[in-house]
């Protein structure tokens, strides 16, 4: 193997070096498609034409590397190739043994491997192998051409122009395929706001991410409690792009969705209830029931209450547990019955929710008779 690298490498030196001496007398035409799925064999495909008037014995060599970065991929040095004058058309069953050294950590090492997606450039060198052992440059040629995936990278749910329900949405999406040609497959998530006049492929593009993670390995997300909340007034828009490693592969169409708005509560006045904030200093009166709403965006089960007398060293006369569901709450509780509270005094009713975030409403008491 150290035998072939160094000829290889010191083949690359002398055929760039003398590269504007030559006479065309070996042409190679390269037979590498522009785009599409590629196999590493097919890297080998190419007619070769010896314009001489007698056999020659040629070695190919060809080094594969990254057209975005530049940094090489793999190279390979063929067997000894037989050209009778005239044309020949080449495969890599015709080069055989074809000896490889493999640059990049993503690159499959089976000959007949599918090369990852992404942008390539790829050279070739021809050199005469006379029999004296020394190789003469005959010809090179460059190629520029890129890998893609069958299918790209498929948004799943929410559906496109979805209404959202849970404050908490769950994120899917179809795999790239086919999946043989990923060796480390992992993907990266943006959401993003949409503002009024703004298309969805337009705000991923230059609106500040609400969310984004990277090197997800699985075809699904969770929107995170700890996330910035979202809001029901608020077109959102998603899209997700697959790697190969840190290699780009391909990205996902762009889709929007929007929060469900807060449900209302049947045979009651909606205004009554006061919203819960996080240390809340302004004070309501209160009758027998306090109603407050809760936007529950921890998620919780449930929540474990107190009511504080403010006015008596913030004793508690009242504790309990309140039942919740995702998304907006409306809480009505009840004062009168079996209450330790006073007419006229202040109150704070409050709990911490899951988020370790501490909600309160304060009022003074005002029993109805």
């Amino acid at each position: 193997m150290t035998k072939y690298r160094s000829l290889l490498a010191g083949a690359w030196l002398l055929c760039f070096l003398s590269a504007v001496k030559l006479h065309a007398q070996v042409v190679m035409t390269v037979q590498v498609p522009p785009t599409g799925i590629m196999q590493q064999s097919q890297l080998w495909n190419m007619v070769l034409t010896n314009s001489y008037t007698y056999p020659v014995r040629v070695l190919v060599m060809m080094r594969l590397s990254d057209a975005i970065s530049g940094q090489p991929v793999l190279t390979g040095i063929s067997g000894d190739v037989q050209l009778a004058p005239g044309a020949k058309q080449l495969q890599w069953k015709d080069m055989g043994p074809v000896q490889y050294e493999y640059l990049s950590p993503v690159t499959d090492r089976r000959e007949n491997a599918l090369l990852p997606p992404g942008s390539y450039n790829v050279c070739y060198s021809v050199v005469l192998n006379n029999d004296s052992h020394h190789q003469a440059p005959a010809t090179e040629d460059c190629r520029r051409f890129t890998v893609e995936p069958m299918s790209p990278p498929l948004l799943n749910t929410p559906a496109n122009s979805e209404v959202v329900e849970t404050p908490l949405p769950q994120f899917t999406w179809i795999p790239p395929a086919p999946l043989n040609l990923f060796t480390d497959l992992n993907y990266d998530m943006v959401l993003v706001e949409v503002t009024d006049n703004q298309s969805a492929e337009e705000a991923v593009q230059t609106n500040m991410p609400v969310y984004r993670v990277s090197n997800l390995h699985q075809p699904f997300l969770s929107y995170p409690a700890g996330a910035p909340v979202l809001d029901t007034g608020i077109t959102y828009a998603w899209m997700i792009t697959a790697n190969n490693a840190r290699q780009f592969a391909a990205q996902t169409s762009t889709w929007t969705f929007r929060m469900k708005q807060p449900g209302r509560v049947l045979h009651d006045d909606v205004s009554a209830y006061v919203q819960m904030k996080r240390e809340r200093n302004t004070v309501i009166n209160c009758g027998n029931t306090l109603k407050c709403s809760y936007v529950n965006d921890a998620a919780d089960a449930n929540v474990n209450y107190e009511v504080l007398s403010l006015e008596d060293n913030n004793r508690v006369v009242r504790h309990g547990i309140i039942a919740l569901e995702p998304g907006t709450n409306m809480i009505a509780l009840p004062l009168e019955r079996g209450s330790r509270l006073s007419t006229g005094k202040l109150y704070v009713f409050r709990f911490t929710n899951g988020r370790a975030e501490n909600w309160e409403v304060k009022f003074i008491y005002h029993p109805e008779s």
